[in-house]
C-alpha cells in the first residue's frame, strides 16, 4: 500500500468505538483514519487490510487503502484532549480507508444484487466477521454501488495469539452463525458460489494479500517473533479455513429453511 503523510486531523467519526477520524494527507485526499494507537490494538488493522485484500480478490467492492503517517504535533491543534491523546498514542504508521463522499448507509429495502450479497456472506464466514449485523450492517452505497466496510472484527483467531500459538484446525471448524447477519437471507447464493470463491484464494493469492500487512504492525508472538513467521501463520489458518472437511467447508451459511425470507 502506498503511504502518504497526514497534513489535517478534520473530526473524530464517533460512530464507532475505536474514535476513527476524518484526514487530509499530503496527497490531497480525505481518509478514514483508523488509529494504531486506539484500544483495540494494531491486529485491528491487520485485519483491516487482510480481509479488504480478500474482498478484491471476490470483487466486493470496498474502499481503497493506504498507509498514513501520522505526525504527533497535528495533537497540539486539537482541543479534543480525546482526540490528543489519540494523535499522540498513533505517532508513525496507521491505517487510512478511502472517504466516500456522498455514500450513505445500506437500506435493507433496497434491491441487492443476489450474487454480491452472497459474496460478502460467504467472506464474513471464511473470514469469522461478526460485525455485519442488523444493528450494524457496515454496509455502505456510493454511486450506486454497495461497499462493504470496517472488518477489523474478523480474524478473531490473532487475539489470542500472545498466549499461544493456536489451532488452525479448530478455526477450520468453527461454525458461523449468520442467524443475525444483515445478509443472512442470501446463504442460498453464498453456497452457490462456494467452490468458485474458494478456488480464486489459492496459497498464492493468500500470501500476495498477506505482503499488504505493513511488518511495523505485525506484532511478534511465541513462535512467530518476526513478520514473515507470523504471516506463515495467518496463512495456515486461512488455508484451514478455506480446507476444512476436505474442502466441504462446514462453516459456510445455512440455506433458508421453509417459511423464511429467500429475497
Amino acid at each position: 500500500m502506498p503511504t502518504v503523510r497526514v497534513t489535517r486531523y478534520v473530526t473524530p467519526l464517533r460512530e464507532g468505538g475505536s474514535l476513527p477520524g476524518l484526514v487530509e494527507a499530503e496527497d490531497l485526499g480525505t481518509y478514514v483514519c483508523k488509529f494504531r494507537g486506539a484500544g483495540q490494538g494494531l491486529r485491528v488493522l491487520v485485519a483491516e487490510v487482510i480481509v479488504a485484500g480478500l474482498a478484491r480478490l471476490l470483487d466486493i467492492p470496498t474502499p481503497d487503502q493506504v498507509v498514513l503517517d501520522v505526525d504527533p504535533d497535528l495533537a497540539r491543534y486539537e482541543a479534543d484532549e480525546e482526540v490528543q491523546d489519540l494523535i499522540n498514542a498513533s505517532a508513525g504508521l496507521n491505517l487510512g480507508i478511502d472517504f466516500l463522499p456522498g455514500s450513505f448507509g445500506h437500506d435493507p429495502g433496497a434491491d441487492l444484487d443476489r450474487d454480491l450479497a452472497g459474496r460478502i456472506l460467504w467472506l464474513d464466514a471464511f473470514t469469522a466477521n461478526v460485525d455485519r449485523s442488523w444493528r450494524n450492517p457496515n454496509l455502505l452505497s456510493w454511486r450506486g454501488t454497495l461497499y462493504a466496510i470496517d472488518h477489523g472484527a474478523s480474524l478473531y483467531f490473532h487475539h489470542s495469539w500472545p498466549g499461544g500459538p493456536g489451532d488452525p484446525a479448530r478455526f477450520a471448524r468453527q461454525p458461523y452463525d449468520a442467524s443475525e447477519h444483515v445478509l443472512g437471507e442470501y446463504a442460498d447464493r453464498a453456497r452457490a458460489q462456494d467452490a468458485a470463491l474458494a478456488s480464486i484464494l489459492d496459497d498464492e493469492a493468500l500470501t500476495a494479500v498477506l505482503a499488504d500487512v505493513p511488518d511495523a504492525w505485525l506484532d511478534p508472538v511465541p513462535g512467530a517473533e518476526d513478520p514473515a513467521a507470523l504471516r506463515e501463520r495467518y496463512l495456515a489458518f486461512l488455508v484451514a479455513r478455506r480446507d476444512s472437511d476436505g474442502g466441504t467447508r462446514p462453516w459456510l451459511p445455512e440455506t433458508a429453511r421453509a417459511g423464511e425470507s429467500t429475497r
